[in-house]
């Protein structure tokens, strides 16, 4: 047998006429014979078990696989392992080295997020790991994901724990760089609802949408897990003829008739306005809340 090469079978994504390929790329040990190189390609079909799906011969140092939505999807985790052999004894092989898996698709940077009612927002990188193509002359090269929010916990009826910041982005056709061939990013906030409802999970979904483009068209990415921690909230009232009671349990009366500052953050921009009217009697002068506005 051949030693050890450090052939280092490298994948990485390019366009080839416009559709999506694969590439793995080896080095050639300078010192050696002339050599023949067999590349298996292979996917991940399930944890821990790959399937073969392309094997080529080859004299030269790389290989290519198309990305055709058939046999290779998007999702998939691709690996490519060469065994070089010289071409005047084939019986001559050198231990196969494998790549690293590479994963084709769309991914979430994080890939879970932890966030609390703070009113802070978090940003979240969405980016394909594979090129965008240019189906035609009249389409932009670009892959529009439309977003959509799941609360997990279906017991709690009620609006979404948390609020992005965009329904939808563009992923714009870009040079591949690192392992990004085109990202946008968008922000997360923990929606403060003033329920103690416990910490909850919900689910970002990203999916394709108007792609003709038989890759895309089936390939609906992985979501993200969002995990709300609940912030204990404070409590201020205002009622009947108004009573009021303030967050440290202060309570006072206010008859007047007017448009009232009732509440202002020193940190952050949160306002609550009343507008109070008459609805007392000729003997007993007094207000009531009409309106309120916050902000």
């Amino acid at each position: 047998k051949l030693t050890s090469l450090a052939l280092q079978p490298v994948i990485t994504p390019e366009l080839v006429q416009g559709r999506v390929h694969l590439k793995c790329t080896y080095n050639h040990p300078s010192s050696k014979p002339p050599l023949q190189y067999v590349v298996v390609w292979s996917r991940l079909s399930t944890p821990g078990r790959k399937e073969q799906i392309q094997r080529d011969t080859t004299l030269e140092l790389f290989s290519y696989i198309e990305m055709n939505g058939v046999n290779l999807r998007l999702g998939d985790t691709v690996f490519c392992t060469v065994t070089a052999f010289t071409r005047d004894s084939p019986e001559q092989q050198s231990l196969p080295e494998e790549s690293k898996g590479f994963y084709a698709g769309i991914k979430f940077l994080p890939e879970s997020l932890q966030i609390a009612e703070d009113g802070k927002e978090h940003v979240l990188t969405i980016l394909s790991t594979v090129p965008i193509a240019c189906p035609g002359h009249d389409d932009s090269c670009k892959i529009t994901l439309q977003l959509s929010i799941e609360d997990l916990d279906s017991q709690l009826l009620g609006p979404p724990n948390i609020a992005l910041s965009a329904c939808q982005v563009d992923l714009l056709q870009a040079p591949c760089s690192g392992s990004s061939c085109a990202a946008a990013t968008l922000t997360v906030t923990a929606v403060t609802d003033f329920a103690q409802d416990g910490n909850r999970i919900s689910r970002i979904r990203a999916v394709p949408v108007g792609w003709r483009d038989l890759l895309w068209r089936a390939y609906i990415p992985k979501d993200v897990k969002v995990t709300v921690r609940d912030l204990p909230t404070g409590n201020c009232y205002s009622f009947t003829d108004p009573h009021i009671i303030t967050f440290d349990g202060w309570r006072y009366d206010n008859y007047k008739i007017g448009t009232f500052l009732l509440c202002q953050s020193m940190s952050r921009a949160f306002e609550v306005h009343v507008r109070q009217w008459d609805c007392g009697s000729h003997r007993s002068a007094t207000a009531c809340n009409c309106g309120v506005a916050a902000q």
